[in-house]
């Protein structure tokens, strides 16, 4: 596989974003995959999903043993995204690649003004 080293930094680049953030390890991911991989569009969006299913376990398990999670909080948010994630993935391949693309871009531009704000 070419580019093995930027692709290995590019998860631990993922990883330290989605253990500092509690999330957004797909927004470095997915662009770096995009680059360095000739996988279609379909494919960087699962595989990009089943890599950061991992580092999100991890990122979790730390903030649980370290007492930081507010579990109250947690259920109700846990249960809806559960539920997203779902549907999510059961629409996945009715959805057009250029509106997948739209709606992560959207996501990322929407997410990054709400921190600046």
């Amino acid at each position: 596989m070419k580019h093995t080293g930027r692709i290995r930094l590019a998860a631990a680049l993922a990883g330290l974003a989605n253990g500092l953030f509690g999330g957004g390890g797909g927004m470095v991911l997915l662009p770096l995959l995009s680059r360095f991989t000739d996988l279609p569009a379909r494919k960087l969006f699962s595989t990009c999903l089943a890599m950061i299913f991992p580092i999100c376990l991890v990122s979790a398990a730390v903030g649980l043993l370290s007492g930081g999670v507010d579990l109250s909080t947690l259920l109700p948010y846990g249960a809806g995204g559960l539920l997203g994630g779902l549907l999510g993935a059961l629409t996945f391949e009715k959805v057009p690649v250029s509106w997948l693309k739209g709606i992560f871009a959207l996501f990322l531009l929407y997410g990054g003004v709400r921190y600046l704000l």
